[in-house]
């Protein structure tokens, strides 16, 4: 892999992290027992992984994201 691949993979990883960590204790807990449980969720568990992945503010991560690598400013009316 060239080292700006591997540089950009870890800027992401560490954005990521920052965004992860946002959520609470029993809400990260909750999201890893959720994700296991993979594809045998209820429709209660999905509406609960859902309301989870909000909290995440993936747009905002996206943005975030979008904007570390961008060449150019992103503007702040985009978030």
């Amino acid at each position: 892999m060239p080292f700006f691949r591997v540089l950009a993979l870890g800027q992401t990883v560490l954005l990521a992290r920052r965004h992860f960590r946002r959520l609470g204790r029993e809400d990260r807990h909750r999201l890893s027992q959720l994700v296991r449980k993979g594809r045998g969720l209820s429709p209660a568990e999905r509406h609960e992984l859902r309301s989870i992945l909000g909290k995440l503010e993936p747009k905002e991560f996206a943005f975030v994201t979008a904007d570390r690598f961008s060449p150019v400013p992103l503007r702040r009316w985009m978030r």
